[in-house]
Parts: C-alpha cells; sequence; structure tokens
C-alpha cells in the first residue's frame, strides 16, 4: 500500500496528473484514501462504502477484487526468508487445484510459498483456495476476483503482488512428484541467467511453429513451470498485457526475456507430471486456434527481431 501511494506522490511531483489520479483510484479499491498535505501524505481507511461499489464483494467467506489491477503492488525487497513465489491461476476444476497445491504443499523447499489467484470462483474452485489458504497461512496467500479475465492481466496481478525475488509461473495440471523447484532456483542462481524452466522449446528452420529443446540453454519456456526472476520480468513489462491464452504469450514473454540474459531447462528429468491440461484441452477448439493465430504474430516479429540481433 504503502509502494502504491508513494508512486502516487512521484507522479504529482512529476504532474503526471492521469498517473496520480489512477494510481489514487487503485488506492481506494483496496480500502484507503490518500489525503495530501504540502509535499507529503497520509493514508487513512475509506469509511464511505466505496470499496463494495467499486466490485468487492464477500463471496464464500472471502473477499473478491474487481479484477486483478486491484491486487497490492509487493513493496520490495519482500519478508526474509521468502526465496520465491509459485503463482497458480485458479479458473475452476477444484479437484486439479487441491491435487497441484498438496503436491507443492509435499515437496516445495522452505521459503517458497504459494499465491493463488481466483477467477470468479468457478465451480467452487475459490473455495477451495480459500479453505487450504486458511489452513496453511504460512505458505499459501490467496487472491480473489469477480470474474472473466485475460490471461496476461491475471498473471501480472499476481507479478505485481509478488515480493519474493523470483516468480514461478505454474499450471495446476502441473504436479509435483519431487523437488523440482530447487533446481530451477540453482539454475537461476548461474550468472547471465533470466528463466528456467521444466518444458523449454526452439523454433522450426521454418518459423512456423516450436519444438521441444533442452536441457540447456533455449529460446523459449512454457509457463507449466517456468521461474523467472522478477527483476527480468519486470524490465520487460510483465506478461502480454493483452493476452487471453496462454501458449503463444509464453513463447511471446520468453522472446522478451531473452534480451535480457539466457533462458535454460535444468539437466536431467524434473519430478513431475503433467496432468490434463485444462486450459488447452477443455477450451473451445475454434476459441483456440483464433487466439493462438492472433498471439503467433507478435511472437513471429520478436523472433524475427531476435535473430537479426544475433546475425
Amino acid at each position: 500500500m504503502g509502494d502504491l501511494a508513494r508512486r502516487r506522490a512521484a507522479a504529482r511531483q512529476a504532474k503526471d496528473y492521469a498517473t496520480a489520479d489512477d494510481l489514487r483510484a487503485r488506492i481506494r479499491t483496496l480500502g484507503w484514501l490518500v489525503q495530501d498535505s504540502g509535499d507529503s501524505f497520509v493514508l487513512v481507511p475509506d469509511a464511505s462504502g466505496e470499496v463494495a461499489k467499486r466490485g468487492t464483494a464477500a463471496s464464500g467467506g472471502f473477499r473478491q477484487l474487481r479484477d486483478p489491477g486491484a491486487l497490492p503492488v509487493a513493496e520490495l525487497p519482500g519478508p526474509p526468508g521468502r526465496v520465491a513465489t509459485v503463482a497458480l491461476l485458479v479458473e475452476g476444476w477444484p479437484d486439479d487445484l487441491r491435487t497441484c497445491l498438496a503436491a507443492l504443499l509435499e515437496h516445495a523447499p522452505a521459503g517458497v510459498m504459494v499465491s493463488g489467484l481466483d477467477v470468479g470462483n468457478a465451480d467452487g474452485a475459490g473455495e477451495v483456495l480459500h479453505e487450504l489458504a486458511t489452513a496453511y497461512p504460512g505458505r499459501i496467500e490467496e487472491w480473489h476476483v469477480h470474474g472473466a479475465t485475460g490471461w496476461g492481466a491475471a498473471r501480472n496481478g499476481l507479478l505485481r503482488a509478488d515480493p519474493a525475488p523470483v516468480h514461478v509461473l505454474m499450471e495446476t495440471s502441473t504436479i509435483l512428484t519431487g523437488d523440482a523447484i530447487s533446481p530451477l532456483l540453482a539454475a537461476l542462481a548461474e550468472p547471465g541467467v533470466v528463466a528456467a524452466g521444466w518444458r523449454g522449446a526452439d523454433p522450426d528452420s521454418d518459423l512456423r511453429g516450436f519444438h521441444d529443446a533442452g536441457p540447456g540453454p533455449v529460446t523459449a519456456l512454457l509457463g507449466y513451470l517456468l521461474a523467472v526472476r522478477a527483476d527480468a520480468a519486470a524490465k520487460v513489462g510483465g506478461l502480454p498485457a493483452g493476452a487471453r491464452f496462454y501458449r503463444n504469450a509464453d513463447l511471446e514473454f520468453s522472446l522478451r526475456l531473452g534480451r535480457e540474459g539466457s533462458l535454460v531447462v535444468p539437466p536431467g528429468p524434473l519430478p513431475v507430471r503433467q496432468a490434463r491440461h485444462r486450459g488447452y484441452h477443455d477450451t473451445d477448439p475454434a476459441y483456440r486456434e483464433a487466439e493462438s493465430r492472433r498471439n503467433y504474430r507478435r511472437v513471429l516479429d520478436l523472433l524475427r527481431s531476435h535473430r537479426d540481433s544475433e546475425a
């Protein structure tokens, strides 16, 4: 909260009033008012009920925010000992969520927290997230938003709210069978590496598609299980904001990250299994195809730029 207010104060000082007004509105959605006093400010609770009017409501024992943009911006550095955050996007399939979280609780190393963003409490998945976050407050944190939102917007909300130095994108269809997080953290500790993941990809020679690649350096990483340095993710502007579907957005994000350093798949098979990927198999095929084509145009432009810079 304090970080948002300080950013707003800096925008006012720079006479960027549009940004200052936007930040004031975001702070108010979180239940606070900014009161300016000369060059300083104070934060006071908003007793007007504006939070509820702007779209935050109680549901199933938890609070729902209007959209991912209302998630707080983390103040850095985060809590001591928090080395990484596994970010899960929860869009339904509560049984899948239980299985994924049970495996994370069993196998994720100390210092790794799980942050889940529930979208619309589909099929009661938000209630499952709330139940488990309540049961494991030191390991799982929860966020809830009202309804449909883009993949990129939701992922960026989780990224902005993460105070850890390493942000781990993970799908609820990805099930740990052992500690697959530590090898990713070890890879990120190597000089020049900005991202490490379970599944890598390199472009086909005709640039019409990508094929599996790794271990070692790769052109792209897929978001089934992908660890990225938070500073690098912020430097490239986060995930593709307009993306509404995941795979080509993973590729686009990877190509932007590749400008900041190396992307790698650690050696040896990671202890992970892939359950049914609902985001692919349970999505309308026509929608999936249309979104893939739309996103891949941007991927191609970035890939050509990447190759030109290496030439």
